[in-house]
This record gives C-alpha cells, sequence and structure tokens, in this order.
C-alpha cells in the first residue's frame, strides 16, 4: 500500500509548493508567445490564414519527418477529417482500442462508422497486435478487395490505435498485419508529440498520424491540431477539405463537396510556433520530473510506469503509477486531490459509456487491469 501522506509531501517537495494546488499538467509559456501574438495581432491575420499557420506546418513536417502537415482545430477534427481520408464511410467499421480518450471513439462516429475495441498490451498500454491479428483471424474475411466483418457483415475500413500518455504501442507489429489484410492504418498519437521508435516520430508509420495540441499536451495551441502524411494526395486532399471545400478563385464562392470549417487560426498557430521552439527544453524538464519521481518513490511504495521497449525517446507527457487494485486506487485518487495534489486515473473504458455499450469488444483482459490500478500524477514542464 502506498503511504499516500508520504506521497504527497514528496511531489510537494520535487514541485516545491508547499501549499496550494499542483496541477496534473498545466501549460508553460518560456518562450517567444507574447511577441507572436502581439505581432499576429499587428498584421490582423487572425484567423484562418497567415504566417504562422505556414510555418507551424512546415516545422512539424521537419520534425516529425512526414512530407505533408495540416493544421486544424483539434486532435478530433484531425482524426475525423484522416479516417474519411482513408475511405471510411457510413456503415463501416473501425478497428481501435477501448482504452482510450473518448476522442477517438468520437471520431469513427462522425464518420458514420462503428468502432470495435480491441484489448491493449499491459506494458504500452495502447492496441496490442497479438489482439489484432486474433480478431482478423477469427472475424476478417477477404473478399471482392474489402476485408469484411464475418460477425456484422459490414466493411472493417481501418484501424486506430492510440499511443496512450506518449508511449508508443508496438505500432511496427500493427502495420504489418495492417499491410498484410489491405486495411489502412490511422495514428491516434495526440499525446505523443515528441516520442520516437529508433528515430522515426510517432504518427509517422501508418497513412496518416494524428496529433493534438490542447492546453494539457506536452505543447499547446489553446485548442489545436494536425494531420500528417507521407501521401502528397491525403495531404491536398485534407487541407482542401478542412478549409470548406472551397475552390480556389479570387472572389467567387464555390465549394464542390461537403467540407469541414477545421482550420487553426493564425493566433493560434503563432502560439503554437513559440511552444514548438520551446519542445526538446520542455521534454527535457519533464524527464528530469520523472527522474525526481524514481529517486524519490522508492521509499513510499510508488511505482512508476516503466517507459516501455516500444518507445526510445519518449515526451514524459505524463507520468503514471500502478497501484495494487482498484480500491487502493480509489483512496489514492481520493485522498491525493482532497490533499491539493491533483492525481487522475485512466479513462472509463470505451464500451462502459453508454453511446458504446453495443460495440463488439475481445475479453479486455489487459484494459481492465489496467483500468483499475492506473493514476497520472503531476507532470508539468516546470523548472525543478
Amino acid at each position: 500500500m502506498v503511504n499516500i501522506n508520504r506521497f504527497i509531501k514528496v511531489v510537494r517537495d520535487i514541485h516545491r509548493r508547499p501549499s496550494g494546488i499542483i496541477p496534473l499538467h498545466a501549460p508553460v509559456f518560456h518562450g517567444k508567445e507574447k511577441p507572436y501574438l502581439l505581432d499576429c495581432i499587428d498584421s490582423t491575420f487572425v484567423s484562418s490564414v497567415g504566417k504562422y499557420v505556414d510555418k507551424v506546418e512546415s516545422i512539424i513536417e521537419e520534425y516529425t519527418g512526414t512530407k505533408r502537415a495540416i493544421s486544424v482545430v483539434n486532435g478530433t477534427a484531425a482524426i475525423q477529417v484522416a479516417l474519411r481520408l482513408v475511405g471510411v464511410k457510413n456503415g463501416d467499421e473501425v478497428i481501435t482500442q477501448a482504452l482510450t480518450f473518448v476522442a477517438t471513439a468520437n471520431s469513427i462516429v462522425y464518420n458514420g462508422a462503428q468502432p470495435i475495441f480491441l484489448d491493449v498490451d499491459r506494458d504500452t498500454m495502447g492496441m496490442s497486435p497479438i489482439a489484432l491479428e486474433n480478431f482478423l483471424l477469427e472475424y476478417g474475411e477477404k473478399r471482392d478487395g474489402k476485408v469484411l466483418n464475418k460477425s456484422t457483415g459490414a466493411r472493417i475500413a481501418a484501424v486506430l490505435p492510440m499511443h496512450t500518455f506518449g508511449f508508443l504501442c508496438r505500432i511496427e507489429e500493427i502495420k504489418r498485419i495492417c499491410d498484410e489484410w489491405g486495411i489502412p492504418l490511422v495514428e491516434d498519437a495526440a499525446e505523443a508529440l515528441g516520442s520516437f521508435k529508433d528515430e522515426k516520430s510517432a504518427g509517422s508509420f501508418g497513412q496518416i498520424g494524428t496529433f493534438s495540441f490542447n492546453g494539457n499536451k506536452i505543447i499547446t495551441s489553446g485548442g489545436g491540431g494536425v494531420l500528417v502524411t507521407n501521401n502528397e494526395d491525403y495531404g491536398t486532399k485534407a487541407k482542401y477539405l478542412t478549409t470548406t471545400a472551397k475552390k480556389p478563385h479570387a472572389y467567387e464562392y464555390f465549394h464542390d463537396q461537403v467540407g469541414y470549417n477545421f482550420r487553426m487560426p493564425n493566433i493560434n498557430a503563432a502560439l503554437l510556433l513559440a511552444q514548438f521552439e520551446q519542445l526538446e527544453k520542455y521534454r527535457a524538464l519533464k524527464e528530469r520530473l520523472y527522474t525526481s519521481y524514481i529517486n524519490r518513490f522508492s521509499g513510499i511504495d510508488a511505482h512508476l510506469v516503466p517507459i516501455p521497449e516500444t518507445t526510445t525517446q519518449w515526451n514524459y507527457w505524463l507520468t503514471s503509477i500502478r497501484l495494487e487494485d482498484k480500491a487502493e486506487r480509489d483512496t489514492f485518487l481520493r485522498e491525493t486531490n482532497y490533499g491539493g495534489v491533483m492525481t487522475r486515473p485512466i479513462w472509463q473504458l470505451m464500451y462502459r459509456l453508454p453511446m458504446f455499450s453495443h460495440c463488439q469488444k475481445d475479453e479486455q483482459l489487459n484494459a481492465e487491469f489496467l483500468e483499475e490500478r492506473i493514476v497520472n500524477i503531476p507532470s508539468s514542464a516546470y523548472e525543478i
């Protein structure tokens, strides 16, 4: 059992906050945020076009090693559009994981499709390739250039793993399986900017990857997201669809299909550019925090979740501990939050939510194990 009072004291000592609330993950502004925002305001280009949008997309392409980056209003919109680009349509199914934030599953439904929830690996907390392969062997059927679900008759149109807390799932194995079956792979890398496997960025393994820049992510634009891809056609279509599918013209308004007003405003991109310039600093500060936790937790029986072998560079977005069972987890959450140290459980599994309770799933042994035990602890990129 974790000594919760000692845990609170250690966290307060490390964060140098003897009183008050210690947030789970607060944004930090160490760079040129104010000058860039003022420059953006002075330019009057505060809406959907401007130099900061162009700069952000260019720097993300370079950082992730992808050919195209399309900035959008949030990570959820990025996934929604990515699924549409790879061909997900009304009545289709998309294989994903139940242990994820609700946006992953919502994005599938926004395309008129239904999620299938598979189990995760216990170490990565991301989609298990064994679960994926087993599901396809049992239920998948190749017919007329499609993969159909033998239990529902629906087309399995995509696979959508999520890189939980910045840890890379076994994405190379998942990609191999997707390639063998001819199913498009889209990565929900919302939490994984700055995480790599052998110098290859999260989000760059599948046909399309998506990131989030919500206020709680390692860097933020307030709200925002991005799609990345090495497929030039997908990149061009993504830019077109997310800018209302308007045909270029000096003054006429002609839209030839239903698009989205999902453009990232230039003023948000200005904030994001300043944040991006500090990304490696923030990652280093968060690594230092993780190391401090390791050094101090040995005496209080709080066990950090170790970095899995799938991730050769982690972004240290959220630090997690694993408790003994749900009863200890619930006590820990209640007493730490009451004591001013913000902690949060892992998400409720998607099939426990009313709108997804009917969806097909496998046994979920690892997901349920993790749901009962994993807790995130304060992980902001402060100087400590």
